[in-house]
């Protein structure tokens, strides 16, 4: 199977069922760098460590192939602080090419 977006996605959904999940493709083509923020109750209690642990456990078979993988995880508390909380800011849209990559 590829890895794509909706399989990264899928697995996680499947996994966490999230409150809010939004997977992002930024490898300006090569699509093996993604951006991954995962809100869900199966944080609760759990430190930030254990949290990437679990969202690299259910990628494990994915991520000899990925190049590039960041993940942002809340629960959804936290999430809500965060939002309101929150304000705009400039942000560099350009994407990096992969280094592994022709692109």
């Amino acid at each position: 199977m590829d890895i794509t977006k909706d399989n990264i996605e899928k697995k996680l959904r499947d996994e966490f069922e999230p409150t809010y999940l939004e997977i992002e493709d930024i490898s300006g083509g090569c699509g093996l760098k993604f951006d991954a923020t995962i809100v869900s109750y199966k944080f609760q209690k759990v430190t930030l460590l254990n949290r990437q642990r679990m969202v690299n456990d259910v990628l494990k078979a994915d991520m000899p192939k990925i190049h590039a993988f960041s993940q942002h995880t809340y629960t959804p508390e936290e999430w809500e602080k965060k939002q309101s909380t929150s304000t705009p800011a400039a942000t560099d849209t350009s994407v990096k090419a992969c280094s592994n990559c022709d692109k």
